[in-house]
């Protein structure tokens, strides 16, 4: 990798793809590398595909809401209904949870450490584009051949030609094979970026809990992506060019795919809940005005989750006969992961006892995360008991469960993240108003979606059922969820109402600076303008302690020794001139290399013939990128009068 300077001067070069000067709108958004505009897009394309997979959650529960021999029979055969659930499932596990962590890693993380920018900015706008490309791509199968209907689960041989023909398979696999490229390029990208770009000072035990449960996300990311990947090519060989590896007639393990995808399937629920833990783990010391209890124990806790998470994955298994000695195994270290969760669950719990809450909307949310999600726990431990999860796999008590746990609890700590961040992205609050609004919406909602579902498990409704009698006894609770489903999805889209209120009146008043600090907040993304400037520090701070921006404005009287305000995060936060900044240069490379996976992936699903304009697409884009020039520093609008003051700092070259 070779070093370039970051340059606030975005001028072109020959030969290059590189984006000419002063280029704003949508072009600047398509060539951008500046990792606060990815973090943005990210979380916008997840709210766009939370739109999808919301309204897919809506036509099954319009579904379910009426028994089969009612007047009111069935609206969708059960192809259909499968079709439905299995991208509702596939959207908001891949497309929406996801991404929606990588939104605030992309944005928060060099912020939080004080660097200006990520390793490798290239990688990352290229991460971003392939994560869409293979997201879009999925969303095209509803109107080209028809959605996958396997479950987001895939189950082979279920999946294979014999049993399922048609190409929704094929899209389901290809796109997420696409999706998982850009995973897998984020995650090195931000392990890079948090084990070598720390700004002085800033040592491992110095890091905010947010940036440890990142890190932990990326390593997760890391190991868990290429295991799933490895199931999808053995599929996709398949299907494709007939190969054997899950065919039984030829002698497969019928257990194969399962365990590829449960091993990779359940450190996958800890990488999207772990994002969320690191969110609220930095919300509610801000409102609780007071640290983290037991720092360390938070950080240990979310690497045990991390490591113990790849021990767990056949619990998933509990019925398909992989013998008692696995059983007792994978049931003991289900019990064992309990452990460290609650840690969490206690600190946060202790970190609020005794403090100042401020119950504003981003802690409402948080303190929504942290009660929901040990509802989920609970109804989870209970799968622990080989006997107890004998009978409730394949129910609706799981469907519960896995919703308290990643709806109640990583899409709440998303939520918090949103408003409490907010700010510090676009430069005014979200209204409160309208927020706790938002937030009451969700909390009666969700509970009424997914608390019947629990009764509906025990009474032995089964997952994935498109129809029911009356007189089975599942129709009352059907009916509460459906109604519990159309105010849930009234209160999560209402966050994008807010937003263009919000807007709206921050323009009316001529549109305010917030301020840098407008929470009174910990960590140093806050000792920087709102929004925050595109070289993100004029000055890399130097880093005494951990919540070492709390501590500038906090400091213990000498005679009281207790703390006393020194200052406001407004009076010491840099002013965000940026003069004699270096930063990296925007490129079309990242995008054009990202869109050639789409020829290649339909190439795939139809006919091999498309894979050729793919191949050469990308081999052009492959090309334009190594032998991209660097930024063009000799132009006459940069001033250098002010490097003097900045202390120089080095990232990913122009080919990262």
């Amino acid at each position: 990798m070779t070093d370039i300077p970051l340059t606030m001067n975005r001028s072109a070069s020959l030969g290059s793809m590189t984006r000419p000067r002063n280029v704003t709108g949508v072009l600047d958004w398509l060539t951008t590398v500046d990792h606060k505009k990815i973090g943005i897009m990210y979380g916008a394309a997840s709210m766009f595909f939370l739109v999808i997979g919301g309204l897919a959650a809506l036509l099954i529960r319009l579904q379910l809401a009426t028994p089969a021999d009612t007047p009111a029979d069935a609206i969708f055969s059960a192809d259909t209904y499968n079709r439905i659930f299995t991208m509702h499932g596939t959207i908001m596990v891949f497309l929406v949870v996801m991404p929606i962590g990588a939104a605030f890693a992309n944005y928060l993380l060099p912020l939080m450490i004080g660097a200006r920018d990520v390793a490798f900015p290239r990688i990352n706008a290229f991460s971003f584009w392939v994560f869409l490309a293979g997201g879009l791509m999925l969303n095209t199968s509803w109107f080209l051949g028809g959605s996958p209907n396997g479950g987001w689960f895939m189950y082979a041989p279920n999946t294979g030609v014999t049993f399922n023909p048609d190409v929704g398979i094929d899209f389901w696999n290809v796109s997420l094979l696409i999706t998982g490229i850009g995973s897998l390029t984020g995650a090195i990208n931000l392990i890079t970026t948090i084990l070598n770009m720390r700004a002085p000072g800033m040592t491992l035990m110095r890091m905010p809990v947010f940036v440890w449960m990142s890190l932990v996300t990326q390593f997760l990311l890391l190991f868990a992506i290429p295991v799933l990947t490895v199931a999808q090519l053995l599929l996709l060989l398949d299907r494709t060019f007939g190969a054997n590896f899950f065919n039984l007639e030829q002698g497969a393990d019928p257990l194969l795919w399962q365990h590829l995808f449960w091993i990779f399937g359940h450190p996958e629920v800890y990488l999207m809940i772990l994002p969320a833990f690191g969110i609220v783990s930095e919300v509610i010391p801000t409102f609780s005005r007071k640290p983290i209890f037991g720092y360390p124990f938070m950080v240990m806790s979310g690497i045990a989750i991390g490591f113990m998470g790849w021990g767990v994955w056949a619990h998933h298994m509990f019925v398909s006969g992989i013998g008692p000695l696995s059983v007792t195994a994978f049931s003991l270290a289900t019990m064992f992961i309990a452990v460290p969760t609650g840690v969490k669950v206690l600190n946060w719990v202790a970190t609020m006892w005794g403090g100042k809450i401020t119950l504003n909307t981003a802690m409402l949310f948080a303190i929504g995360l942290v009660t929901q999600f040990t509802v989920g726990g609970l109804s989870g431990v209970s799968h622990a008991f080989a006997s107890s999860d004998t009978q409730q796999t394949d129910t609706y008590y799981i469907v519960a469960h896995f919703h308290y746990v990643l709806f109640g609890g990583a899409l709440f700590g998303f939520f918090a993240g949103l408003y409490f961040w907010w700010p510090k992205a676009f430069g005014y609050k979200l209204n409160e108003k309208i927020g706790k609004t938002n937030f009451w919406l969700m909390v009666i909602g969700f509970n009424m979606t997914f608390g019947p579902m629990h009764v509906l498990g025990l009474q032995g409704m089964p997952r994935r059922l498109d129809s029911y009698s009356s007189v089975q006894g599942f129709t009352f609770w059907n009916q509460v969820a459906s109604v519990g489903s159309l105010i849930l999805g009234i209160g999560t889209v209402s966050i994008l109402y807010n937003a263009y209120k919000s807007y709206k009146a921050w323009k009316a008043q001529g549109s305010p600076n917030v301020g840098a600090d407008p929470w009174d907040a910990r960590t140093l993304e806050w000792s920087i303008q709102s929004p925050a400037p595109e070289h993100n520090f004029d000055k890399t701070p130097v880093v005494r302690a951990l919540d070492d921006f709390w501590h500038q404005k906090f400091q213990p009287n000498s005679e009281t020794k207790k703390l006393e305000r020194v200052a406001t995060g407004d009076e010491i936060a840099q002013p965000g001139d940026g003069r004699g900044v270096h930063l990296p240069a925007p490129s079309y490379w990242p995008l054009v290399l990202a869109a050639s996976m789409i020829p290649i992936g339909y190439g795939i699903v139809f006919t091999l013939w498309l894979i050729i304009p793919g191949v050469l697409l990308m081999t052009a884009a492959m090309f334009g990128w190594a032998f991209e020039p660097a930024d063009d520093l000799d132009d006459d609008s940069h001033d250098d009068s002010h490097s003097e003051s900045v202390e120089p700092v080095a990232v990913g070259g122009a080919h990262g």
